[in-house]
C-alpha cells in the first residue's frame, strides 16, 4: 500500500536529486533536499484539507487530480508561477522573464520579493475565507468546543465571513501594507496593491468555492432522493456505493483544489528564495515536495484516516487560519519559514493526539456500556 501510494514520489525524488547533482554538484543536491523538506512541512495541512475534498470525488476525478493536478502543481505553481509574477510586476515578456530567471538570478529574486505583498494578500485572503467558512459552520463533531460553539452560533449571520475578511483586508492595507517589505530591507507603501490583490483573492474564493459548493449541494439533494433506494438495497444484502462527485460538480471541486494548492504554494515559493534564487533548483526541490503532498493526500483518502481521526480536519483548518494571518503579516515583516511550518505541524499533531484520545474514550465507553458517547465525541 505504501509503495503503491508513494511510488511515484520516491521515483521523482530519485530523479530530482540525480538531476540536481548533474546540474550543480553535491551543493545543489543539498539545496534540493532542503527545499523538498520545506515544501512538505509547509503543506502538510494542505494534504489534510485536500483529502477531505478528494474523498468525495469519484475514481476518475481522483486520477485527474493525481495526473493533471500534479503537472499544474509541480510545473505550473513551482516553475511557471514565479516567472509569470516577475513578468507582470516588471512589465516584461515571458521569454525575457525566463531569460532573467536563468541568467540574472539576483535581479529575478528582487522582482519576486517586491511582488510579495500582492502575492501574500491574494493567498492570505483566499486561505482566510476557507478558515472562516469552516469555523463558522455548525458541526456535529467539535474539537475546541469553547471556541467552536459560540462561533457556530455567530455563523448564522449571513455573509459574516466576507465581512470579517474585508475588515481584515482594510486593516492590513492601512497598517502592514503602508510599510511593505522590499528587497534590500527597504519599505514602501503598497496599500493600493494589497487592497486590489486581496479583493481578487476574495472574489476568486467566492466564485470557485461558490460553484463547487453549489454542485456539492446538488449532489446532497440527489443522495437524499436515493436514500430510500439505498436502504432497500441494504436490506436485500446488496449495499449501494456512496454517491461520488462527478461531472460539473467534480470539475469545480478539482478547480477549487488547484486554487487552494496555489494559495498554499505562495509561502513555499517565496520562502525558497531564502535558500536559493536558482529557478531550476527551486523547481526541483518544491516539485519533489509537491509530489509527496499529493501522495499523502491519496494515502489519507484510501486509509480513511479523516474518518478515524476526526479532529485532523479541524487542526488543518486552524493551520490554514494561522497561515493566512502569517502571510498578511509578512507583507511588512519577514517571518522565518521554520516558524510557519512548525505552526501547522503543531496544530495538526495536537488535533491528531486529541483524535486518539477521543477514540480511546469511545472504546472505553463501548466496553463499559456507557451512553455518554455524544459528550466524548464533541471535542475538547
Amino acid at each position: 500500500m505504501l509503495l503503491k501510494t508513494f511510488g511515484w514520489s520516491f521515483a521523482v525524488t530519485a530523479l530530482g536529486l540525480v538531476a540536481a547533482v548533474f546540474y550543480g554538484g553535491w551543493e545543489a543536491f543539498g539545496i534540493v533536499a532542503i527545499l523538498s523538506i520545506l515544501e512538505i512541512s509547509l503543506s502538510f495541512d494542505n494534504a489534510v484539507v485536500n483529502a477531505g475534498i478528494l474523498k468525495k470525488m469519484n475514481a476518475f476525478w481522483q486520477k485527474i487530480f493525481l495526473t493533471v493536478g500534479v503537472l499544474i502543481a509541480v510545473f505550473g505553481m513551482r516553475l511557471v508561477f514565479p516567472v509569470v509574477i516577475v513578468a507582470i510586476s516588471a512589465k516584461m515578456g515571458p521569454i525575457e522573464a525566463v531569460d532573467l530567471a536563468l541568467n540574472n538570478k539576483d535581479r529575478y529574486q528582487e522582482l519576486v520579493t517586491d511582488a510579495h505583498p500582492a502575492i501574500a494578500a491574494f493567498g492570505g485572503m483566499f486561505l482566510l475565507m476557507i478558515f472562516l467558512d469552516f469555523i463558522f459552520e455548525d458541526r456535529d463533531i467539535q474539537w475546541l468546543r469553547w471556541i467552536e460553539r459560540p462561533l457556530a452560533k455567530l455563523g448564522k449571520v449571513d455573509m459574516l465571513s466576507v465581512c470579517i475578511s474585508l475588515i481584515v483586508l482594510l486593516i492590513t492595507s492601512f497598517t502592514f501594507a503602508t510599510h511593505a517589505h522590499q528587497h534590500g530591507g527597504t519599505h514602501v507603501d503598497k496599500a493600493q496593491t494589497v487592497l486590489i490583490a486581496g479583493i481578487a483573492g476574495l472574489i476568486t474564493y467566492m466564485i470557485v468555492g461558490g460553484l463547487s459548493g453549489y454542485f456539492e449541494d446538488k449532489l446532497e439533494e440527489e443522495e437524499e432522493r436515493e436514500h430510500e433506494e439505498e436502504e432497500e438495497a441494504e436490506r436485500s444484502g446488496k449495499p449501494r456505493n456512496a454517491v461520488k462527485l462527478a461531472g460539473q460538480a467534480a470539475f469545480f471541486m478539482f478547480l477549487y483544489l488547484e486554487v487552494l494548492d496555489a494559495s498554499f504554494s505562495f509561502d513555499g515559493v517565496i520562502g525558497a528564495f531564502a535558500i536559493t534564487n536558482d529557478i531550476v533548483l527551486m523547481a526541483l526541490g518544491l516539485g519533489i515536495g509537491a509530489m509527496y503532498v499529493r501522495s499523502l493526500t491519496v494515502y489519507l483518502v484510501r486509509q480513511g484516516t479523516l474518518d478515524d481521526y476526526v479532529y485532523l480536519e479541524h487542526g488543518a483548518h486552524y493551520a490554514i487560519g494561522a497561515l493566512a494571518v502569517l502571510l498578511l503579516v509578512t507583507i511588512q515583516y519577514e517571518i522565518n519559514e521554520v516558524i510557519t511550518g512548525l505552526v501547522g505541524v503543531i496544530l495538526i499533531a495536537w488535533s491528531f493526539w486529541s483524535s486518539v484520545r477521543r477514540n480511546k474514550a469511545l472504546a472505553a465507553a463501548e466496553g463499559s456500556g456507557s451512553n455518554d458517547k455524544a459528550e466524548v465525541s464533541s471535542g475538547v
